[in-house]
C-alpha cells in the first residue's frame, strides 16, 4: 500500500474494486497457457474446473523447467500479514515482467470467512476473482467434502448400531462429523439419543471441514486411484484389541470417493489482472500440511515457467510442513521461498503485546518495529536451514510511515538478506515488480532443498528436531500416553512417515503469549495420532482448536447482499 506520508487517496474496499474489473472469459485466460476450451468445465463464464484427460497431459510436462516460488511469513497478527495478496500480486508482477506466471493458493474455508480474518481471496489490487464466489460456495469442493467425511462417519455409526465385522469400540471412535462453519457449540457433542431408534449414544464432536483428513488427502492425491486407495486408509476407529479399523473396513470408501470425484479437479480462475490462479484444496498449516493440492501444483507446472504457491501461516508451520512433507509425496522443490512481514507484525512482536491490540499497532514506533525483527531473522534462518534462497516482502500497510519501512529494509541489508517493499494491495501487480525480479535473482543460486530429519529417523527425534531447530525449543517433553502413542504408530507401520506438528501459530513457542524469539522453554507433547490416509503422523501440543469459535463480533456481522445480489464486507 502507498505510505500514510502521501497523503494519497484511500485504495476502495475489496469488494469495490472486485466488481470493477472486467473479466475475461476464463477460456481466453487459460488460452495462452496451452488450455483449450474442450480441456475446462466451466461453472459459468469465468470459473472452471480442469478435466481429467488435461490434468494427465499437463502433468507430462516434457522440457519445461517451471520453478516454484513459496510464499510463507513470519509469525503474524491474528489478522494475518499478506501471504495471500502477496502470492496474487507477485504472479501478477512475473507476467508483466515478460515472465509466465501462474498463482495456485488454498481454497477459503467459511469458518475464517465469516469469523475473524474474512475471506482468504487476497485483496485490493491482487485479487483472485471472482472473489465473492470464491470465498463463499465457489465450485462446491468443500460441501462435497464435508457431504463425505459425514457420510463416512454415519457409516461408522451404522457399522456400531449393527454390530457389524470388524466391531469398533464405541469408545475409540476416531471420525467425529465435520461442518465448515466455526461454532464452538459442536466441539463436544453427544450422538445416538432418542431410544434403540437412535443409535448407539457414544460421546462425539464435530471439526472444521478445513481440518478434516479428508482434506489433506485430497490435497495430496496424484489422481482419483489414489484419492480412493488413502481414503481406504483413514482409520476411523480401533477395536477392543486396539487394531485399528478403516474406513475401506466399513466399505466407505468407494462412496466418498464418488462424492469427491469432481472436487480432485483442480479449479482455475483469474486474479485482477487476468493472471491464472488455480485454487484448490485448502488444509489448515496448524494441524495438517496446510497447502493447495498437489494435482493443481503439477497442472500448473505444465501450464507456466513460474508457479506461486503459498503455506498457511508461518514459516514454522506451513514452510517447514510444505518443505519436509509435502516436497516428498509431490517430488517438488522450491526455487526460492518470500518471506512476507509486515511492520504492525513486527511491532506486534517488539511490543510483546498479548493479547493483541490492532488498533495500538496503527501508530508510529520505529523503535517497536527494531525490538521486533529478531523474528523475522528466525524465519529466515529457519528457511535458510532447509537450502531455500529467502527475500524478504514487506507488505506496506497504510499507516506504515517511511520511516519504519526504511527501518526494515536496512535491517535486511545490513545482513545480507534480500528484501523488497511490496505494495501489491494498492498497485496490483506494478507495486511487485521489484520483488519480483529480487526473487528471480534468488532463485538463479541453484538450491539444494535439504530436508530436516530422515524419514528413517525414530518419531521422537524427528519432532525433537522440528522443535529445537525450527522452534528454538530446548527440548521436548513427551507425556506419557504421547510415548505410549510412539510405541503404537510403530506397531501399526507408520514410525516411517513425516511428523505434522500441530502447535499455534501465534508463537514460535507452543505459548501463543510468547512473542519475538522465545527462549529456555520445552515443547510438550501430548498426544501423537496418525492420518493414515495422508500419509503423516500428527504431534498435538498445546490446545489447538479443529473447530474454533466467533469472535465477540464476528466478520459476519458486517456483511450484506443488495438486491440486486452485490455483497459487500467481504475481505
Amino acid at each position: 500500500m502507498t505510505s500514510s506520508d502521501t497523503g494519497e487517496p484511500e485504495i476502495p474496499s475489496d469488494d469495490e474494486i472486485a466488481r470493477s474489473i472486467e473479466l475475461d472469459p476464463i477460456e481466453e485466460v487459460v488460452e495462452p497457457f496451452g488450455l483449450a476450451p474442450e480441456d475446462l468445465e466451466r461453472y459459468g463464464d469465468h470459473k472452471a474446473k480442469i478435466g481429467t484427460d488435461a490434468v494427465e497431459r499437463l502433468t507430462d510436462r516434457g522440457d519445461r523447467d517451471s520453478k516454484l516460488v513459496l510464499v510463507t511469513g513470519m509469525t503474524p497478527t491474528p489478522m494475518g500479514e499478506g501471504k495471500t495478496v502477496t502470492s496474487v500480486g507477485l504472479g501478477q508482477a512475473f507476467n508483466r515482467t515478460g515472465r509466465d506466471a501462474i498463482v495456485a493458493i488454498r481454497e477459503p474455508s467459511l469458518g475464517p470467512v465469516f469469523g475473524v480474518k474474512g475471506g482468504a481471496a487476497g485483496g485490493g489490487y491482487s485479487q483472485v476473482l471472482p472473489m465473492e464466489d470464491i470465498n463463499l460456495h465457489f465450485t462446491g469442493d468443500i460441501h462435497a467434502l464435508t457431504a463425505a467425511h459425514n457420510l463416512i462417519a454415519a457409516m461408522v455409526d451404522n457399522h456400531i448400531k449393527t454390530g457389524a465385522d470388524p466391531e469398533i469400540d464405541v469408545n475409540r471412535v476416531e471420525w467425529p462429523r465435520a461442518i465448515d462453519m466455526n461454532d464452538r457449540a459442536l466441539r463436544e457433542t453427544v450422538v445416538g439419543l432418542g431410544g434403540a431408534g437412535g443409535g448407539v449414544p457414544r460421546e462425539d464432536g464435530f471439526r472444521l471441514t478445513a481440518a478434516s483428513e479428508l482434506m489433506a488427502v485430497l490435497s495430496l492425491a496424484e489422481d482419483l486411484a489414489d484419492l480412493r486407495e488413502r481414503i481406504g486408509r483413514i482409520i476411523v476407529g480401533y477395536d477392543d484389541a486396539g487394531d485399528p479399523v478403516t474406513a475401506a473396513d466399513i466399505e466407505a470408501a468407494g462412496a466418498a470417493s464418488a462424492l469427491l470425484r469432481d472436487a480432485l479437479k483442480p479449479n482455475v480462475v483469474q486474479t485482477t489482472e487476468g493472471t491464472p490462479a488455480l485454487v484448490h484444496g485448502g488444509p489448515f498449516a496448524n494441524i495438517a500440511h496446510g497447502t493447495n493440492s498437489l494435482i493443481a501444483d503439477e497442472a500448473a507446472f505444465g501450464m507456466a515457467d513460474w508457479v506461486v504457491t503459498e503455506a498457511g501461516f508461518g514459516s514454522d508451520l506451513g514452510a517447514e510442513k510444505f518443505l519436509d512433507v509435502v516436497c516428498r509425496f509431490g517430488d517438488v522443490e522450491p526455487a526460492a521461498a518470500v518471506l512476507v512481514a509486515s511492520v504492525r507484525a513486527l511491532k506486534h512482536h517488539g511490543k510483546e503485546m498479548w493479547p493483541v491490540e490492532m488498533e495500538a499497532l496503527e501508530a508510529p514506533d520505529v523503535a517497536a518495529v527494531e525490538a521486533g525483527l529478531a523474528n523475522l531473522d528466525k524465519h529466515v534462518e529457519n528457511l535458510r536451514k532447509f537450502g531455500v534462497p529467502v527475500v524478504v516482502a514487506l507488505n506496506r500497510f497504510p499507516q506504515d510511515t517511511d520511516a519504519e519501512v526504511q527501518a526494515v529494509l536496512d535491517h535486511c541489508e545490513d545482513r545480507g538478506i534480500r528484501a523488497a517493499a511490496s505494495t501489491v494491495f494498492a498497485d496490483g501487480g506494478a507495486g511487485g515488480v521489484d520483488l519480483a525480479e529480487q526473487v528471480v535473482d534468488a532463485a538463479d543460486d541453484d538450491p539444494d532443498v535439504q530436508h530436516l530429519y530422515e524419514l528413517s529417523d525414530p518419531i521422537d527425534e524427528k519432532i525433537e528436531a522440528i522443535a529445537t531447530e525450527i522452534y528454538g525449543a530446548d527440548g521436548v517433553e513427551f507425556s506419557a500416553s504421547a510415548r505410549d502413542d510412539i510405541e503404537r504408530m510403530a506397531a501399526l507401520g507408520m514410525d516411517k512417515t513425516p511428523v505434522v506438528v500441530s502447535k499455534t501459530f501465534h508463537s514460535l513457542s507452543d505459548d501463543p503469549s510468547e512473542k519475538g524469539v522465545p527462549e529456555d522453554w520445552t515443547l510438550d507433547v501430548r498426544e501423537i495420532y496418525p492420518s493414515a490416509g495422508a500419509g503423516f503422523l500428527v504431534a498435538l501440543t498445546g490446545d489447538v482448536l479443529t473447530l474454533p469459535g466467533l469472535p465477540e463480533r464476528p466478520s459476519a456481522a458486517d456483511m450484506d447482499v443488495d438486491a440486486d445480489g452485490n455483497v459487500s464486507g467481504l475481505f
